[in-house]
Formats: C-alpha cells, structure tokens, sequence
C-alpha cells in the first residue's frame, strides 16, 4: 500500500476519519554534502516534513517525516550543516510525493485550472484553480530540436481578429513551437534562428511562403494536397451555382425513385406473387410480416406506382413578384440578379439578395423544383464514382451531361483528383491540366489554376513528394479543445505551454 515510501522507515499509521497520517523516519545512512560531496552521518538536529501521498481509499494520506540536519566533516565546506532530502519521496519546497506531484500533473495537463481543481476533489487531493495552473505551468516543455520536414500552420485565437502560428515536426507529429501570430517577419525570424530545417509543408498562405523565401531559400516548399482540394471543391461549387439554369429543372422519368418507391415496388410483387398462389389476405400479412390494410391497398392496385411527394415550398418575399421574375428571364436568359434585384426593390421588395438568388437557383421562378441542390451535385462530382449509390450515379451522369461545361468541369476534377496521390511525373500532368482547364470557358476554374500558377514550385512539390499537413490540422483540432477548456480566460503563454506538452 505504501511502497512509494519504501524510502522511509515506517514507524505507525494512524487512522483519523477522513485522513490516514503515515509516521516515518529516514533512514541512518551517510548522506553527501550537496556541496562538497563528503559523505556524513553526523547529525546535528531533527526536523519534521509534512507531505502529502497518493490518496488510499479515497481518503486523503500524510506523511509526517523526521528528517536528519546533518554536519559536513569538512572545515572548509561553505555549507557547515544541511538538511537531507529523500529523492522521490521528500524533496525541496515540496509539499507533496513526486508520484502525487505526477498524477497532478497529468490531470491539470489534460484539464487545465478549474477543471483540473474539480477533479482533484473527486481524487481526494484538493488543489485549487490557481494551483492547479502553477503546477501546470511547473511542468518543463520537450526542448526544442530542428526537424527535417516542419509543418507550418495557423489557428485563429479570436476569429477574423487574432491568429497564432503553430510549427510541428510533420513526420512525427510532435509539437516544436508556437509564434503569437501569423506575420512575415515572426516566422523568418524563427527559422533564421533554427537553420537546418529542408522540407516546409504549408497551405496557399503568402505569408509563410514569403517568410520562407526570406528565412530558407534553400529548403523545399510543399503545397499542402487537402488545402488544393478544398481550393478546388470552392471553385467547383461556385462553377456549379452560375451553371444551374442548365441542369436545375432536368428532368428524366427513366431516373429510379427512392428508397420508398423501390420498397413499395417489392411489397406489392410479393403480395400479388401470395394471391396468386390463393393465399389469403390475413395469411399474406402473416407471411410478409406487415398489416393487413397494407396488404388490402397493394392487393386493390393494378400495377406499382411510384409514390413521389409533389415538392412543397415555405412561402418567401419573392413569391408576388414571381411573374415579374418569370418575364423577365423570358426575355433576357442572362439578365444578372442584381438588375432583377433592383427591378423588383422598385416595385416594393424588402428581402435580401441572397433570399433572391436562392429563389432563382431552386428554379421557382419557372415553377420547376430543381431535381437537387448546388451543394449535393458538387458532392456527387467530388466524390469517388466507385462510391456512390447506383441512382446517385445515375443522377451524376444525368446532370453532367445538361450542358458542355458541366461535363468538362466534372471530367477536370477527375484529372485533378488523381494527381492528389503524390507520384513522379504529377508536375508535368499538372502543366496539361492547367492547359485544358484553361481552354474551357469556366472562369472560376481559371482563378484555381491561375493561383496553382503562382505558386507552382510548392505546388509540385506537394503532388510529387510524400510529406503533408495532416498532423498540423490535428494539432489544430486539438488545440481548439484546449481553447473551449479554458473558455478564453487564459492568455497566450499558458495555451502555448499546454499545446507544448501534448
């Protein structure tokens, strides 16, 4: 039970209610001068030290030590007398075990001040708040060490206000600092003073690519691949949004219905399979497992009809100026929002654009509901074809053949998502696909491959070579845990020593 005090001669434990007090003694071994390294057993006077151990039984433990003060043999040593310590046990200026002292450390690690104080009570070792951040903040941080690959990112501190820099080792994950900010001349200044460093994986950010630039212009930057991809997926959308009066109010009768429709399809083949057979009603409802009014409907139904809901609409602003809208569009295909939004303000409007827009992109204008939104028909081109449902397919196929701009933009991100795995060769693949996406008229794919354009060296060494910022968006998501722990109440010195010790 107390073999972390194997250290000490246990003389008596006394049992006091909530507390468990442990009597003990050093031992009467020679202990060397701290100073000269003589050793004494030469006692001059006793002490006792009160510390405080791991809790038993959930009842708070102490352990009253009598400690030696011990005369140097030395005449010439500067420390005449000094009082021994017992390592692990009873150290200096400590009140509590080095294991107690641990097993704090670790809950205020993880739980920081007030929520590491909380658990304490459970644990039956009570630390306040305040002690709970100077034994936090006690802890000594991993000394820092130059890696070979760094991974450089930044996390917003206050959002659109304040963001702080974090720098990772981007093979191991290990933590290697935190800047305050996210400036040129924080990071330059950081790698000036860390030399060494030949790979730096980073997003599309200017900044850290200048400070690079500056720092290091001998190492290697990687364009991080998710970054590219979500860049992409952006533009994608935004391609997918102008182009909706294309594929909006396609529709196919060959397309299947859903889940609903198919089941119902199932459900009246085996009813009608039953009766058939002369099964009754009630002996068909036992057979399927289902009720027998289900069984009574299918078995009045002549053939299965899809059971498609009409779409319903919740009532908008938009809806009196409706035909206004629909003549409108009739005369002038291309007619840009904002004159139909300023047309309609004229004759009493008082909604938003972006309540318009949505009115128009759902295709409620022409009294057509779009067969799916912007955002799921991009996720259907995002997504990996062996991946999807065969009526998501279907779909997929259906849309991206409305006009040719859709099916060149659906064909580029299938190019695209194959150069995402790194391999040799990808940089002169990248140069033809920016070649083709260039020569189809869809401008915001041209801003994507005009911004690969300009920082294309990092970009091919992102398809091309193995390293990424995945652990750097991890230390992220983690770090913005710590933040919601400490609800904004902590400066930036402790959030950077917690990110360090993680």
């Amino acid at each position: 039970m107390f073999s972390g005090l194997s250290a000490l001669v246990v003389e008596g434990v006394t049992d006091e209610c909530g507390v468990i007090r442990v009597t003990a003694r050093t031992r009467e071994d020679p202990v060397p001068c701290p100073v000269c390294g003589t050793p004494t057993e030469r006692v001059h006077a006793f002490r006792r030290r009160t510390v405080a151990d791991v809790p038993v039984d959930g009842r708070r433990v102490i352990v009253s030590a009598r400690l030696r003060r011990l005369v140097c043999p030395v005449l010439g040593c500067s420390r005449q007398t000094f009082r021994e310590q017992v390592p692990g046990v009873v150290e200096r200026y400590q009140r509590r075990t080095t294991r107690l002292a641990d097993q704090l450390g670790s809950v205020v690690k993880e739980l920081s001040g007030r929520a590491g104080a909380h658990l304490s009570h459970v644990l039956a070792c009570c630390i306040s708040r305040s002690t709970a951040l100077r034994v936090l903040m006690r802890q000594a941080s991993p000394p820092p060490r130059v890696p070979r690959v760094l991974g450089v990112d930044d996390f917003a501190l206050k959002r659109r206000h304040r963001y702080a820099t974090v720098l990772i080792d981007a093979e191991t994950g290990e933590r290697i600092d935190v800047l305050p900010d996210r400036t040129t001349q924080t990071l330059a200044a950081w790698l000036r003073e860390h030399p060494g460093i030949e790979y730096v994986c980073r997003d599309g950010s200017g900044s850290y690519g200048e400070a690079i630039r500056q720092a290091l212009p001998e190492a290697v930057q990687v364009s991080d691949r998710w970054h590219l991809w979500s860049n992409l997926c952006g533009k994608a959308l935004a391609e997918v949004r102008s182009h909706a009066a294309c594929w909006a109010t396609v529709v196919n009768p060959a397309r299947p219905g859903g889940v609903r429709e198919q089941t119902t399809r199932e459900r009246w083949q085996q009813v009608h399979d039953l009766l058939d057979q002369g099964v009754g009603l009630l002996e068909c409802a036992r057979r399927l497992d289902i009720a027998l009014n289900i069984v009574k409907r299918y078995a009045r139904m002549k053939e299965p009809t899809g059971d498609r809901r009409a779409p319903r609409y919740k009532p908008t602003l938009v809806d009196p100026y409706r035909d206004h809208l629909r003549r409108r569009r009739a005369e002038e295909p291309a007619v840009p929002v904002t004159h139909l939004l300023r047309e309609i303000k004229e004759l009493g409007y008082t909604g938003s654009a972006n309540l318009l827009v949505r009115y128009i992109t759902q295709g409620r204008a022409e009294g057509d509901k779009p067969v799916t939104t912007p955002q799921r028909f991009t996720g259907l081109l995002l997504s990996r074809p062996e991946s999807l449902r065969y009526k998501d397919t279907a779909l997929n196929r259906e849309l991206t053949t409305t006009c040719p701009e859709m099916t060149e933009l659906a064909r580029l991100i299938r190019e695209f998502a194959q150069l995402l795995t790194p391999a040799e060769g990808n940089d002169a693949k990248l140069t033809d696909w920016i070649t083709s996406a260039r020569s189809v008229d869809l401008p915001h794919l041209h801003s994507f491959s005009n911004g690969l354009a300009l920082d294309r060296a990092a970009v091919d060494a992102g398809l091309t070579l193995p390293f990424h910022n995945g652990r750097t968006e991890g230390v992220n998501t983690r770090t913005k845990r710590i933040m919601r722990q400490m609800h904004g109440r902590a400066g930036f010195p402790l959030l950077r020593h917690r990110i360090l010790l993680r």
